[in-house]
């Protein structure tokens, strides 16, 4: 099939050419003014006042995650722990008696109370089933005494390596639980199932809606065990052949024989599914005060909790050897070197740079920026963070650090090849939405901040490259281009945020976007 899909302008990763994309069998046949790329035997999609970028590129989401927050519990944007026990017992109303309870993205520092909720406080709004709640970074859950009892957690529980249970006077668990320790819990969820594949698809057409055509998607979510890890793959592979978009897969796994067996359950089902590499932590989050700190955090006496191990360089070595990629959550500034130490180690085995991402990459100081930059691998990054961190970060790091915080000016100036990514549902899927922020920085050391241009690039041809795709909106390269109302390399950074996705293709086809339930629940 030919089309012409024409607009105002086309602006690629390379600047502004033309007006018009003529597509053939799915890939790119030329760019440039209309008249030079027009085919009489194509169909024409036109758009008054659009303009045309290439297909959006999230690097690293948790897709099933968003999927399921679509028709799930959110308390985000609870100001209270009675307002949050409020929307779970309302919740919990919705679903059948026993199952369990699960919510996600709560705040601490949004609650009046300023403190993390706790087993006692979800006990006083549900006994009768396990409640789990997840903090919206992931990296801490509270589970109420069904939970943990369900769950075979109590004072005699061993806290798990890189993990933390918390615990009252008498050494008896709080509910709170820290980076490895979520995953002790998630025998109490059995019960609750596993999102379906109608809503993974309902949730890929919703990204879609957003402008993105291709995805970095984290295959397991947080400390999920085997079972669980092989459950979401084969949820991957059930919607393989009916996927909007293209998504590249990076399976959480802890041995070679977890990515193995992912791995192998995702590759060769379908063409827009693909297995690219393994994901590893070496800390946990900042708002949480488990990033690994080199010196204590400002406004607590941790140094947060440092995750990696001879294992992570096992499994690493082992997605290498299978031709995929490394990719290593790394927030704190302890982290950050700990993953440099091995990504040089594997560099000096023969590792291709290119297959090495550090992801968040949230505090890094200037000699650790000139070191990444000599490595040659790439910083995935989430400006989006700054809009929920933005109120805190300074009290969190101090003064002294606060200009190490998400620095993607200097990042970009050094050289060091950048990927825009959400985190979603960390922080809202939207890509305009990220670029938005890496150009305002919510007044965050503004020295930082990205231009328009630099900030489309960072979510467009950085993403690309980061997800092993080809150069986008090229001749020759894949047809996944999008259609905005607005020029985003000239817009401001409301403008950008306010902005409307008129049409999003995906092989050169209109991808149709279900808009039955919201993009974000917050």
């Amino acid at each position: 099939m030919i089309r012409v899909v024409t607009a105002d302008r086309v602006v690629s990763p390379t600047g502004s050419t033309g007006n018009a994309v003529r597509i053939e069998n799915g890939r790119i046949a030329a760019i440039g003014p209309y008249k030079d790329v027009l085919s009489a035997d194509a169909a024409e999609n036109t758009f008054v006042g659009g303009t045309i970028i290439a297909g959006l590129r999230d690097a690293h989401i948790h897709a099933v995650p968003y999927s399921a927050l679509l028709r799930g519990c959110s308390l985000k944007s609870a100001t209270t722990i009675e307002d949050l026990q409020n929307r779970i017992v309302a919740h919990a109303r919705t679903l059948p008696p026993g199952v369990p309870v699960v919510a996600t993205r709560f705040d601490d520092e949004s609650l009046s109370e300023r403190r993390l909720p706790n087993r006692s406080d979800l006990d006083a709004a549900i006994s009768d089933r396990p409640v789990v709640i997840y903090r919206y970074c992931g990296h801490i859950a509270v589970a109420n005494s069904r939970a943990l009892t369900e769950s075979d957690i109590s004072s005699t529980t061993v806290d798990p390596e890189g993990g933390a249970i918390d615990r009252d006077t008498q050494g008896y668990p709080t509910g709170v639980l820290r980076e490895t320790a979520v995953g002790l819990i998630a025998g109490a969820l059995a019960r609750g199932g596993r999102l379906s594949p109608d809503d993974l698809l309902h949730g890929l057409r919703r990204l879609a809606g957003l402008g993105l055509t291709s995805i970095g998607a984290m295959i397991g979510y947080g400390e999920s065990p085997s079972e669980k890890l092989a459950a979401e793959a084969e949820l991957w592979r059930e919607v393989a052949e009916d996927l909007p978009i293209k998504v590249h897969g990076f399976v959480i796994a802890d041995t070679p024989d977890q990515l193995d067996h992912a791995a192998d359950t995702i590759s060769g089902v379908g063409e827009r599914l693909d297995w690219l590499g393994v994901k590893r932590f070496s800390d946990g989050s900042l708002g949480g005060h488990t990033a690994a700190m080199c010196s204590p955090f400002s406004d607590l006496d941790t140094t947060g909790t440092y995750r990696l191990t001879p294992a992570d360089a096992v499994v690493s070595r082992h997605s290498l050897a299978r031709g995929g990629m490394v990719a290593v959550h790394a927030i704190g500034d302890r982290a950050v070197s700990g993953v440099l130490d091995l990504f040089q180690e594997l560099i000096a085995d023969g590792a291709n740079p290119m297959d090495l991402r550090m992801e968040h990459v949230s505090v890094i100081d200037p000699e650790q920026i000139e070191r990444f930059a000599s490595l040659g691998i790439t910083a995935s990054v989430q400006p989006a963070f700054l809009a929920s961190e933005a109120e805190w970060i300074g009290q969190r790091v101090g003064k002294d650090r606060l200009g190490w915080v998400y620095p993607l000016r200097s990042l970009l100036d050094a050289g060091i090849p950048m990927a825009g990514s959400s985190d979603s549902p960390v922080e809202p899927p939207h890509p305009l939405w990220g670029m938005a922020a890496a150009m305002d920085r919510y007044g965050i050391s503004i020295g930082e901040r990205l231009n328009a241009t630099e900030a489309l690039n960072l979510f467009t041809s950085g993403g690309a490259a980061a997800l092993s795709e080809p150069f986008p909106l090229s001749t020759g390269s894949a047809a996944d281009l999008v259609v905005l109302d607005l020029d985003p390399t000239t817009a401001s950074a409301d403008e950008i945020h306010d902005a409307t996705v008129l049409e999003t293709y995906v092989d050169g086809y209109p991808v149709e976007v279900d808009r039955s339930l919201p993009t974000w629940v917050d």
